[in-house]
């Protein structure tokens, strides 16, 4: 299992071939090219009449900054991150869309009937219109904005001792990407909204380690324009610093998750633990690989403490894909669900921190706002619950698929004038028909055919097939 990352947003002057685009994916899976007219005007009239302040805290002083891949129009979150004594305080503003989506409405019900934006590489497919998901919503720089306000006081350990959600008015006065933040670090220049991020984010995932969760440390392909016109192939390893941000959105969902279950009602992400049987397959893939597992180690803490660059441990990240197999979404109310954690992340978790691009976060937000309020969650949220799961997985299964077909189609017409030539090759998994190698140069991950395949081998094969029409490429041990 590869994962795929594609630019969120087309380079400026960025044009492609019009035979090298991603129309034929758009038509195939009949993705959305506009929206309604009764959609888009409630969207600009939202935006016209502007969000009532009743209710609303003046959180405009804080020096919240962003962190988003290079050229990000639809910001999410925000935050500031400070010492207190020898703790931390978290502010973390998320977009409130729920400021500008009237519930039942005609463009809460588009926004249900996609689920959550798609990202190709010539362009996405937004959830929300540009006008808010670009624009009135978004936590552009230099803009007052709504937003729902989480603040977490920490102790030392990173754990937090304190949380409050509630509505509020926030200005980011900075819009940063991950290597400026990473550069800012190892120049010794952070801003100060986010020098403490380190020491911070390093502390949650300590905590996740102890708690169990597992990471894959799987290598990324990402899809971007080669300057030529078309596209190119490139793995980008995941840096320290989207790593600690992410520790901040994990935190959020996982006290989202706590306040829902604690009332009873709300959407979770679920995934139920691994099996036994997953658990031994594992532990036979990683004696057959020569990696050593001691007595009491737990499958995160092995995971943890693999070095990714070699073979061994990337064959056996793919075979670990098996723990985390069931992940899905689950609305409760009343009576708290069987399964209520995320044995990936060891913990119960909400998605709350990308409601402009993903319908289920501006629904838990809204069941965690009325609860921390003292107050009743709506009939109508609560009635639009037991629906989420299936909307969202139905988007998720998308998303999957038309993420797979963009990288396959890269990864053919990338391919397809080096047929009959040889690469080296890492064995990801085996079995009696073949395998599924990785090739490093260029990053493509294809089926090989040949006799006595072993995961985690390093291996020398020839490119027999590279079909753009078809999607396929496909090697063959030498």
């Amino acid at each position: 299992m590869v994962v795929i990352r594609t630019d969120r947003v087309r380079p400026e002057g960025a044009e492609s071939d019009p035979g090298l685009d991603f129309s034929g994916i758009r038509t195939e899976f009949a993705l959305p090219d506009g929206f309604p007219a009764a959609a888009l005007a409630e969207a600009e009239r939202a935006v016209a009449e502007g969000v009532d302040p009743a209710g609303r805290e003046d959180a405009t002083a804080l020096p919240l900054v962003t962190i988003d891949p290079p050229g990000s129009k639809d910001l999410d979150q925000a935050l500031l991150l400070e010492r207190v004594g020898a703790g931390f305080r978290v502010h973390y503003a998320i977009a409130d869309l729920g400021a500008f989506v009237v519930l039942d409405g005609a463009l809460d019900a588009e926004v249900r009937r996609r689920g959550q934006t798609l990202y190709l590489p010539d362009g996405n497919v937004p959830l929300h219109p540009p006008v808010l998901s670009e624009g009135a919503a978004s936590l552009l720089p230099g803009r007052t904005r709504p937003a729902v306000l989480w603040t977490f006081e920490c102790g030392p350990d990173g754990e937090p001792t304190d949380v409050r959600v509630r509505r509020a008015f926030v200005r980011s006065t900075e819009q940063f990407d991950y290597e400026g933040v990473r550069a800012s670090f190892d120049a010794g220049t952070p801003h100060p909204s986010v020098a403490a991020l380190p020491d911070f984010g390093r502390l949650r995932r300590e905590r996740a380690a102890d708690r169990g969760a597992v990471e894959l440390q799987l290598p990324e392909q990402e899809i971007a324009p080669n300057g030529d016109g078309d596209w190119k192939l490139v793995v980008r390893p995941r840096s320290d610093v989207e790593a600690w941000n992410a520790e901040i959105s994990l935190l959020t969902g996982m006290s989202a998750a706590e306040v829902m279950l604690d009332a009873g009602v709300g959407v979770l992400r679920t995934l139920p633990d691994a099996d036994d049987g997953a658990v031994d397959a594992l532990r036979r893939s990683a004696h057959a690989l020569g990696v050593p597992w001691p007595a009491g180690v737990t499958p995160a803490k092995l995971l943890a403490d693999l070095d990714p660059a070699r073979p061994e441990a990337l064959a056996l990240f793919v075979d670990a894909t098996r723990l985390l197999r069931g992940a899905g979404y689950t609305a409760f109310d009343g009576k708290i669900p069987q399964v209520s954690t995320h044995a990936g992340l060891a913990a119960p978790y909400a998605h709350v921190t990308a409601p402009l691009r993903r319908l289920v976060d501006r629904f838990a937000t809204e069941v965690c706002l009325a609860v921390t309020a003292g107050q009743e969650v709506p009939d109508r949220l609560r009635a639009a619950l037991p629906l989420l799961p299936g909307l969202m997985g139905g988007s998720d299964a998308l998303a999957s698929k038309v993420d797979r077909a963009c990288l396959d189609q890269v990864e053919a017409w990338v391919m397809a004038d080096r047929v009959g030539q040889v690469f080296e090759a890492v064995v990801l998994r085996a079995d009696d028909n073949g395998a599924d190698v990785f090739v490093a140069q260029p990053p493509v991950m294809g089926r090989c055919a040949g006799e006595g395949l072993r995961e985690g081998e390093r291996v020398r094969v020839t490119l027999v097939e590279a079909d753009p029409g078809r999607r396929k490429v496909a090697f063959a041990r030498l």
